[in-house]
């Protein structure tokens, strides 16, 4: 062979060897996911008859258990934490031997929560063992389970999860476990990341299958993605109207058209059908106005706990009887911004003479795991292309990081189609390798 052929035949066998595996792009004309519209997506999820065949909960060998950890920390709960000094979970149990998965719930989600639930039907369905866990910026969670009671520093709450974890294996050992998997959706699919790099090290599960799905890749991105939200302009609001009275107006004309009240899960799919659905602006506002609400939670929570005086006062005496409507209200106008300056960022330079801000964006998101992250083939990510909580980079991370182990979904919003039996195969495919 001549040799000006030969070169660039060793070329390009060079690059092929060297090219990275390529994500699953999934194209939208073969996906048949109904909603386009991702505000429509995260909120209405999957219409019930494109849903996967799950068994009902009364089905399900399951039951909610509480369990006592005693986390190591310079501080006492409140009085009026008492309810919440042991935290709970849910273990639906096979018979006999089976693969068992951890769920770990999104932000300011507990246990019991709708999607958690939604996963824990499809892999009891599969097979599996399955345990419920709250996400560690609950306060539930935060009271019973965290060290620091300040969520947001990813190893941190990877450890809190993890030492979870461990006690409820311990309080199960009647339970024949083969393998054990990982999966979580939202933030709780960061958490799963960091809870799967620290258990290379501690050996305790020793995890088979680690799925995260629809994680954020930038933390501080996500959250500002979410915390706009509440900002949107939408067009009706006024100083006569609020936002809750105008959601409230247009679905009361929705139900006279229909003849009847029916809360079910398909109405809000039905009602973005109708001539009485919200806007873009609307629903964007629905979105944001529930995530701050997680924040405000989380931040008002921290601070009481804490006793740190930006939102309660420190000295300021309370009792189970004690109404703390009056704080609630002024955490509400705490943003996640505003919790990573005023908390987060000064427990985590008192705690590890940390940096800058930008140090600690880094270290708590994907990005602070790239190297585990790119060599670990049994994690995998499933996400959609239009998640609202990716920002610049963030696919393009994905894709270099990933690579095959990414399923890149066209539509789905945000967690929007984890109920879409196509997701759902999926899900399982990866699971069972």
């Amino acid at each position: 062979m001549p040799r000006s052929l030969l070169r660039p035949l060793l070329f390009s066998s060079l690059l092929c060897c060297a090219a990275p595996a390529l994500a699953v792009d999934i194209d939208a004309a073969s996906y048949g996911y109904p909603l386009s519209n991702p505000f429509e997506a995260t909120i209405a999820t999957t219409p019930p008859d494109l849903r996967p065949q799950v068994p009902s909960d009364e089905d399900i060998d399951q039951a909610d258990y509480d369990i006592k950890l005693r986390p190591e920390r310079e501080f006492e709960l409140p009085e009026n934490f008492w309810p919440v000094t042991k935290l709970r979970y849910r273990l639906a149990r096979q018979d006999g031997k089976a693969p068992l998965i951890f769920i770990i719930a999104g932000t300011g989600a507990s246990f019991a929560s709708g999607k958690t639930d939604e996963l824990k039907r499809l892999f009891y369905g599969a097979g599996y063992h399955v345990i419920q866990l709250s996400s560690p910026t609950s306060y539930d969670f935060m009271s019973a389970a965290s060290r620091t009671a300040t969520p947001g520093i990813s190893s941190d709450d990877a450890e809190d999860l993890y030492r979870v974890m461990m006690a409820i294996s311990a309080q199960h050992p009647d339970i024949e476990v083969s393998d054990y998997n990982l999966t979580g959706y939202s933030l709780g699919g960061l958490h799963a990341a960091f809870v799967s790099k620290l258990d290379e090290q501690q050996r305790h599960f020793n995890f088979k299958r680690v799925l995260l799905l629809n994680p954020p890749v930038n933390l501080y991105t996500s959250v500002n993605n979410l915390d706009r939200l509440v900002q949107t302009r939408v067009k009706g609001i006024d100083d006569h109207t609020n936002y809750f009275e105008l959601v409230l107006a247009k679905l009361a004309r929705y139900f006279e058209e229909q003849g009847q009240v029916d809360l079910n899960e398909a109405m809000l799919y039905d009602f973005q059908r109708s001539g009485q659905k919200l806007s873009n602006e609307e629903l964007a506002m629905l979105i944001g106005s529930s995530f701050r609400f997680s924040v405000s939670d989380m931040a008002f929570t921290a601070d009481l706990i804490n006793r740190r005086g930006l939102i309660t006062p420190p000295n300021y005496p309370i009792s189970e009887g004690t109404s703390l409507t009056p704080f609630f209200k002024r955490a509400l106008q705490c943003d996640f911004d505003c919790y990573i300056v005023e908390q987060l960022v000064p427990h985590w330079r008192k705690k590890y003479s940390g940096g800058s801000l930008l140090q600690l964006i880094d270290q708590v998101s994907l990005y602070g795991l790239e190297d585990y992250l790119k060599t670990s083939p049994k994690i995998a990510v499933m996400h959609n292309a239009d998640d609202l909580i990716l920002g610049p980079g963030d696919i393009g991370f994905l894709r270099r990081t990933f690579g095959e182990r990414l399923t890149l979904y066209p539509h789905g919003g945000h967690c929007g189609n984890l109920n879409y039996r196509v997701n759902s195969d999926a899900m399982l495919e990866f699971f069972r390798g």
